[in-house]
């Protein structure tokens, strides 16, 4: 009987916290999104950059969170999935017009 020896899913990875994203990276992934009109990402985007949500509490944001009528909110709040704990953040300009577009 041949002895298997399982190889960890993590050997030679780099696991654990990321670096965060560099200001040239940041514009760099927003021009791309722009040119290409993925206006609904680089809402989703800016979003994530305003806010510091995870993914999972960004993709269940409604409408109806950021925008009131036909003007986009100052600040908001969420409840976060993970922790239960509400979140409240302020939408910059740059955000409330990208929101606008999509």
């Amino acid at each position: 009987m041949a002895i298997q020896i399982h190889t960890p899913w993590n050997k030679d990875r780099i696991i654990g916290q990321k670096k965060p994203l560099q200001i040239s990276h940041i514009w760099g992934i927003r021009i791309r999104l722009e040119l290409e009109g993925r206006t609904r990402d680089l809402a989703l985007f800016n979003l994530g950059l305003d806010s510091k949500l995870r993914g999972c509490d960004l993709v269940k944001l409604k409408v109806s969170d950021v925008v009131c009528g036909r003007s986009v909110l100052r600040r908001t709040h969420v409840v976060q999935q993970k922790t239960g704990s509400p979140v409240q953040f302020e939408i910059t300009p740059n955000t409330g017009e990208t929101i606008l577009l999509g």
